[in-house]
């Protein structure tokens, strides 16, 4: 059983940064592939990033690539997304989520997995 707490969203304008971590409890979060997903108003959950439990490999969305970068620091627990040159279309829930399947193609949908935060809101204003 994982538990996962997210943090570090807000409000900004467009062009800034936000810093998104997500603690686990439990003794085994480096066993686990973590992703990280968003859900806007009245939009299904959209996946963003994914990184395979030894932080080596990592994936990302086109919408995303090249402005936001997942990470993760076993030792602690937790992972992490920053998000550069955000824009107002980048306005939703950023949720984190933990799944005991093999990084791989799989782990970009957000059926496959196991566990989820509550959720973090990020709000990018014009």
């Amino acid at each position: 059983q994982v538990q996962l707490v997210e943090s570090g969203g807000g409000l900004v304008q467009a062009g800034g940064s936000l810093r998104l971590s997500c603690a686990a409890s439990g003794r085994t979060f480096s066993m686990y592939t973590m992703g990280w997903f968003r859900q806007a108003p009245g939009k299904e959950h959209e996946f963003l990033a994914v990184i395979s439990w030894s932080g080596g490999r990592t994936y990302y969305a086109d919408s995303v690539k090249g402005r936001f970068t997942i990470s993760r620091d076993n030792a602690k627990n937790t992972v992490y997304l920053q998000m550069n040159s955000l824009t107002p279309e980048d306005t939703a829930v950023y949720y984190c989520a933990a799944t005991k399947a093999t990084y791989g193609s799989g782990t970009r949908y957000h059926r496959n997995y196991d566990y989820w935060g509550q959720g973090t809101q990020v709000t990018v204003s014009s």
